[in-house]
């Protein structure tokens, strides 16, 4: 299922904060509308935020009425500027977003040709995601064994890319290979991705798969019904992967017990020029923790502290796993000097 795609310059994606209740469609037309589906988590996952940027920065270009290529170049940096203060912690935003603007950038042609430069290179972005999606599974599958239970975290599923998966591609594969696997996701407080949209595509394509609650993994780990670990990434630094909130204790607790622990991510998540104490750590609303929908469960007044993410570093990684080979632990001292070249 495509994720996101464009249609006559209205950006077409599901509402994921509906889901799996209501499957409701967005059409947003202009950035001011990508940046408030981006902030409310309407669109959300590292690699779909890719191209949800791209495209936001696009619907700048098509909407814009100046015939005068400087003044939409300005344009396009305010959008761009726009994209990027609405979360501060997935690279793939900051990476989509200066794609397309560079690709603006070294236009020579006029105005129209500009605009249907950077279209075409938000469309761009999204079917590479999608291609890129599938080589991930492929490359991934072959860490998975005919019977493993693998236990993933938030939603790392064709939701949070433009199409297939990064995590949940991996378990794809190996369903489609013909392995009988099974998944146990995790609920993923506070905003219960795992329970909402994990349960949800994996029960939907036919994949079985067991919900629990996050504080049930070590008991689940040490009766030895878990063989492996897949999540996502919203970040990946020299010395650490950045993801959903509760991976560190998950990796902790699969070290532990000697459980391989999987990163699956395509390559516009590395952000190997910095350290895991460059990252900066989203803090969201209060309400996320307090409430549960719209029911309150906590008491009037009570301290919150809700950052979205936290910062797992790569010895506990088993290895990471993206669309052109799988990296092991032991090539992880290569990102250090990736990230020399990078600066």
């Amino acid at each position: 299922m495509r994720m996101i795609k464009w249609q006559n310059g209205t950006v077409i994606t599901l509402d994921q904060t509906k889901l799996p209740i209501q499957e409701v469609t967005l059409e947003i037309k202009t950035v001011e509308q990508m940046a408030e589906a981006i902030k409310t988590l309407r669109v959300r996952g590292a690699p779909l935020l890719g191209a949800a940027a791209a495209f936001g920065v696009a619907l700048a270009a098509y909407n814009s009425k100046t015939l005068n290529k400087e003044k939409l170049l300005s344009e396009l940096e305010d959008a761009g500027s726009i994209i990027k203060t609405q979360r501060p912690t997935a690279v793939n935003l900051f990476w989509g977003t200066d794609r397309v603007l560079n690709k603006a950038r070294a236009v020579t042609g006029n105005v129209e040709e500009l605009k249907a430069a950077i279209i075409e290179e938000a469309k761009k972005i999204a079917d590479e995601d999608a291609a890129q999606n599938h080589a991930i599974g492929k490359n991934g599958a072959e860490l998975i064994k005919d019977g493993d239970t693998i236990l993933t975290h938030c939603n790392a599923g064709e939701l949070a890319t433009v199409e297939y998966g990064t995590a949940l591609g991996v378990v794809r594969v190996a369903w489609e290979q013909g392995k009988k696997i099974k998944v146990i996701a995790d609920e993923t407080r506070p905003l219960l991705q795992g329970a909402r949209l994990t349960a949800y595509e994996l029960k939907r394509d036919g994949i079985p798969v067991t919900l629990i609650t996050d504080n049930m993994a070590g008991y689940f780990m040490s009766k030895g019904l878990i063989n492996k670990v897949i999540v996502g990434a919203d970040r990946i630094v020299q010395d650490a992967v950045v993801n959903k909130i509760g991976t560190y204790s998950v990796a902790v607790l699969a070290h532990e017990h000697d459980i391989p622990f999987y990163v699956a991510a395509p390559k516009s998540t590395f952000d190997l020029a910095n350290k895991a104490s460059d990252v900066i750590i989203e803090e969201r609303k209060p309400e996320e923790v307090t409430h549960i929908g719209c029911q309150q469960i906590a008491p009037d007044g009570i301290n919150i502290m809700n950052p979205a993410f936290d910062i797992t570093p790569l010895k506990y990684v088993s290895a990471i796993i993206c669309e052109s080979q799988v990296y092991y632990s032991k090539d992880f001292n290569k990102f250090k000097d990736e990230g020399k070249r990078a600066r």
